[in-house]
């Protein structure tokens, strides 16, 4: 049988029956006018025909190119009815909102608590779900993308960045799952948008020197607020995993953070001194609950507590800032390895062959330091 053997001037004066243009596709006449394109083809000893659309609606050479795809099809051993089917079933109506949806679902395990503080959903909630959540995810381009995220490229750039990256991964959900998308838009509309403002703001941090001071005065201050001030800086943690610190955590001069607690997703082990030890046990004799530092409420302290507390005394340093001070004191000031410094902080200094044999936390070198960063302040005389 010759291949190609049909040309548009022959297939409109064939009058009706079926005509074969050659490895399996073939041309039903229903009349002169009307007819459809079917592929035949044999899948797992089974004959099977596949329409491919109406005629003259889709030409030959339209009809040849689906024909071609189903043969790659069948290459692959895949069925091409079966495989329409699922394509049309799984992408069928997918929005913007479902595929980011379908995505954050299949990203959860990854995320820090699965992903219920929001972090990851927020920048597309504020920035693109409004605009396009319930546009077809087919039909997102280059063009609408730069419609939504343009405005906010430059005056918000960590936000867009952050919403450019998360639209991507939920246009590749929408691929996985069947929908014909533009993989390429993100990074069209990148193009398109041109480079953000690469501007670095740190969070504004207290001289190192100036913290004894502040400490002695935060030991005349009565708020809990002031307290977890104390114990934030005697040990170098983050605000949200102060504010939450409960008794459960705690195990003798060690507080034992568990890993859905830390931004690195790893449990972390940190040595208490003993004006640590003092601060957690002024904080216990009032709190009524497993929580160690309180609102009036009897609830953890807000995220916003500490931070008020130094902006009412009209500061422009901020809590996280003394983490930032802390590493600068211990850089200028100890003569500690760097492993140690950057591990009192709780990052992760040991990666690849090294993580794999290297296990030890550093836990006893880095008690010696936060003793260091005690006696600095002074605030050993505090505990007593």
């Amino acid at each position: 049988m010759q291949f190609n053997s049909l040309t548009q001037t022959q297939a409109a004066k064939l009058a009706a029956g079926k005509y074969a243009d050659g490895r399996g596709l073939w041309l039903h006449k229903r009349n002169q006018s009307f007819g459809k394109w079917v592929f035949r083809y044999i899948s797992w000893n089974r004959r099977r025909e596949m329409g491919l659309g109406r005629w003259p609606d889709v030409s030959i050479k339209d009809a040849r190119a689906a024909a071609s795809d189903a043969r790659r099809l069948l290459r692959l051993e895949k069925d091409p009815i079966n495989e329409r089917a699922r394509r049309s079933s799984s992408s069928k109506n997918l929005t913007v909102a479902a595929a980011i949806s379908g995505c954050f679902e299949a990203l959860k395990p990854n995320l820090k608590e699965d992903g219920r503080a929001g972090r990851w959903l927020s920048p597309l909630q504020n920035h693109v779900l409004p605009r396009m959540g319930q546009s077809p995810i087919e039909m997102i381009d280059q063009h609408e993308i730069v419609a939504v995220l343009g405005p906010i490229w430059r005056e918000k750039p960590e936000a867009a960045r952050k919403a450019m990256n998360r639209l991507n991964l939920a246009l590749k959900y929408a691929s996985a799952v069947g929908a014909d998308v533009d993989l390429g838009a993100p990074s069209k509309a990148k193009t398109l948008l041109g480079p953000q403002r690469q501007t670095v703001r740190h969070i504004p941090a207290m001289p190192y020197q100036d913290i004894p001071n502040f400490y002695r005065d935060l030991t005349r201050r009565n708020e809990m607020s002031a307290l977890a001030l104390r114990f934030l800086i005697l040990t170098a943690a983050r605000t949200s995993e102060v504010r939450l610190i409960s008794s459960e955590e705690i195990a003798a001069n060690l507080w034992i953070l568990p890993g859905e607690r830390t931004k690195s997703g790893r449990a972390f082990r940190i040595p208490l001194t003993d004006s640590a030890q003092a601060v957690l046990n002024k904080a216990r004799a009032v709190s009524p609950n497993a929580y160690f530092f309180i609102s009036v409420r009897s609830k953890p302290l807000s995220d916003m507590a500490m931070s008020k507390l130094m902006k009412r005394q009209g500061l422009v340093a901020r809590p996280h800032g003394f983490r930032a001070a802390f590493r600068t004191w211990a850089e200028e000031q100890t003569d500690y390895a760097f492993e140690i410094k950057e591990s009192a902080l709780g990052h992760n200094v040991d990666r690849g062959v090294v993580a794999a044999y290297q296990r030890s936390d550093r836990l006893e070198k880095r008690r010696h330091l936060l003793e260091s960063w005690e006696k600095f302040l002074g605030a050993d005389q505090y505990s007593k």
